[in-house]
């Protein structure tokens, strides 16, 4: 990729709090998108790992 060429809203990290004024709807829709999806990724790790304490606590609580 030569250092001119746009990068796609995908390709770039997000950084929380940063400038948004810069970027077009298309990208702030892909970012949108993209947080969507991490947070549904996210959420659906901490309820996978809820479930592995509440197995263990069960099985230790006398």
């Amino acid at each position: 990729m030569e250092p001119d060429e746009p990068r796609s809203a995908r390709e770039e990290a997000i950084t929380p709090g940063e400038d948004l004024s810069d970027l077009g709807v298309e990208q702030l829709k892909a970012r949108e998108e993209a947080l969507l999806s991490e947070l549904e990724r996210t959420r659906a790790m901490a309820e996978k790992k809820q479930a592995g304490l509440a197995a263990a606590d069960s099985l230790f609580k006398t």
